[in-house]
């Protein structure tokens, strides 16, 4: 075990004082501590990718080694940027890699960490990365003497720290001031969908949610597909689904999945695509990993679907407007974005997707 205090300090020491990356559970006690730096210190990242840009700016303007830190899934959004920008044979330009180790060797993960939890070391590797693992307070030691090296030669570094390992002396707090129950919302969509409707619903605690709700209250109204990764792409594979057929499809996204890759927005809205019915459950916080700001309340919706190809724009806020608002999403005619603004709240002992090969067998039908 290792405090985020501890790692904080020897960051510090090695004269790192920038942190910028996409939160991640297995870290969500190093940026519980660091969400409240001051302004210039800390900034959450879109996506990787971005954040490995935020990192070589940084770096540019000050000398100093950015701490970037990923879980290792997003390491596939971040290498574009780590090869044919930062990389030893290109800028040569040092950044600090702190990587969330989901699905390492060894641990019980579900199916797509352990994917990724295989080959995070051969990818490394194939950078041309040199890394150590932290699993206790004296391989500290290590980070130190890498952070040195990567000040002398000019190179990425990384550490990976696996599951449960970092901890933090303080407890995290969050919430927001929204009055949208996310459950009451899924069930009310449940029994409004067509009978034929596919729902794909994005990474993290809605896809949860939306297997146990329809579980739970035996609603069998349309079918589901559980995005388990892929982070941000829900809205893409919807939209692909829509290109090839007349069925209703309803994409469940988040706030900080939408954000990752905002672009597809562009793609689906001017589509024009009638039977993609995008909903954005909006809570302001990367919920499943932390609670981490997102900064989604601050965007104006409205005038950015529609500038981005959506012919309607719909909005709940209360649990009183789901009904009425809802119905009337469902049934518009042309392309439409529902914006819905969630409380932070969780339903308790969410299952997770198993038989991922089934779930798709039975969507597909």
């Amino acid at each position: 075990m290792i405090y985020s205090e501890d790692l904080i300090k020897a960051l510090k020491k090695n004269k790192i004082s920038f942190f910028t990356g996409v939160p991640d559970s297995v870290l969500k006690n190093l940026s519980s501590q660091i969400d409240s730096y001051k302004e210039g210190s800390h900034k959450i990242a879109v996506n990787e990718g971005s954040a490995i840009g935020i990192g070589i700016g940084y770096y540019l303007s000050t000398k100093k080694i950015p701490c970037v830190y990923l879980q290792n899934s997003g390491l596939g959004n971040a290498i574009n940027p780590i090869i044919s920008v930062a990389h030893q044979k290109v800028y040569s330009i040092p950044l600090l890699l702190l990587i969330g180790w989901r699905g390492s060797p060894g641990s019980e993960d579900e199916p797509q960490h352990m994917a990724n939890g295989r080959i995070t070391t051969k990818l490394l590797k194939l950078l041309n990365i040199e890394f150590c693992n932290l699993e206790k307070y004296k391989d500290l030691k290590k980070l130190n003497n890498l952070v040195k090296k990567s000040y002398k030669q000019k190179k990425i570094v990384a550490c990976l720290i696996k599951s449960k390992i970092l901890q933090s002396k303080k407890k995290l707090e969050i919430k927001n001031n929204f009055f949208t129950s996310r459950e009451n919302f899924i069930v009310h969509l449940l029994r409004l969908v067509k009978e034929k409707t596919k729902i794909i619903s994005t990474t993290g605690h809605t896809s949860r949610e939306l297997m146990k709700i329809r579980a739970q209250k035996k609603l069998k109204k349309g079918k589901d597909f559980y995005m388990v990764g892929g982070m941000g792409h829900a809205n893409s594979v919807s939209l692909g689904m829509c290109l090839q057929s007349k069925k209703q499809v309803v994409c469940l996204d988040g706030d900080g999945s939408l954000l990752m890759h905002l672009g597809s927005m562009f793609t689906s809205g001017f589509s024009k695509k009638n039977n993609l019915k995008h909903i954005l459950l909006n809570n302001n916080a990367h919920e499943s990993v932390g609670g981490q700001t997102t900064g989604a309340k601050s965007i104006k919706f409205d005038q950015l679907s529609k500038s981005l190809g959506y012919k309607n724009y719909f909005r709940i806020s209360r649990d009183g407007e789901i009904i009425p608002v809802l119905k009337g999403f469902l049934k518009s005619t042309n392309s439409s974005f529902l914006e819905v603004l969630i409380k932070l709240n969780l339903l308790h002992d969410l299952p997770r997707p198993k038989n991922l090969i089934k779930i798709k067998n039975y969507f597909m039908k």
